[in-house]
């Protein structure tokens, strides 16, 4: 079992959540494994006993009704409930991970442009610009706004959110969080050209006062 799991985990991995949006991806995810592991099941047991059960006399009439069953209960309404199912528990946790008005204060914001094969971060009302780097206050909602100079690229940071195309004259807006100071790897995850497996960047989740006096060390040095 510990074989099984050791992909689970590491700076990569979005099943090791460190932020609200990313632990609802997490969920999900092994919801649907377990939910879908336990259909495989049932599908190899039916196979299992119609391999081996004993036809008997069946006569054509009754065997077009076991093949309409078969049809209909297992090509219907299995994968009917199945995506019935995913959605309902699905989309909720969609909506969560947008970047939806707070009911208190402003998330922090940060703009992103990213070119071949590098991460421009900017931080609005001050002269502070980072290269493949963010800084952020932990346990505080954080807007990325995105835009490409070049081609399309992906912004993802497995452990602290999905991932979001950034696409050439439009913005697109993903809401990132991390519950802990620390450190956090993320990469380009749209194949972009020759330099892509290098489009990687660092987030630095400081505490909220340690991120204030970052601010204006930075301010204080342009």
């Amino acid at each position: 079992m510990c074989l099984l799991v050791t992909g689970c985990g590491g700076p990569f991995s979005a099943l090791d959540p460190a932020g609200p949006s990313a632990t609802a991806a997490s969920w999900l995810w092994w919801g649907m494994f377990g939910y879908f592991t336990l259909v495989m099941l049932v599908v190899f047991a039916l196979w299992f006993y119609a391999m081996h059960r004993d036809p008997g006399d069946v006569d054509q009439q009754q065997s077009q009704r076991l093949q309409n069953r078969w049809v209909i209960w297992g090509g219907l309404v299995l994968p009917g409930v199945s995506l019935a199912v995913v959605l309902t528990f699905g989309l909720p946790i969609g909506r969560a991970m947008l970047p939806l008005p707070l009911e208190q204060g402003e998330p922090v914001r940060l703009d992103i442009t990213a070119q071949q094969w590098r991460w421009d971060v900017s931080y609005p009302d001050s002269n502070i610009v980072l290269e493949d780097r963010l800084v952020i206050p932990a346990g505080e909602p954080v807007d990325v706004h995105l835009n490409s100079a070049d081609v399309i690229h992906s912004f993802w940071v497995p452990r602290l959110a999905g991932k979001l195309d950034v696409i050439p004259g439009r913005t697109n807006v993903i809401r990132i969080q991390a519950d802990q100071p620390g450190t956090y790897r993320g990469h380009c995850a749209e194949f972009c050209g020759a330099g892509h497996a290098h489009m990687h960047f660092m987030v630095e989740a400081l505490e909220p006062e340690a991120f204030q006096t970052w601010l204006m060390q930075e301010q204080a040095d342009e």
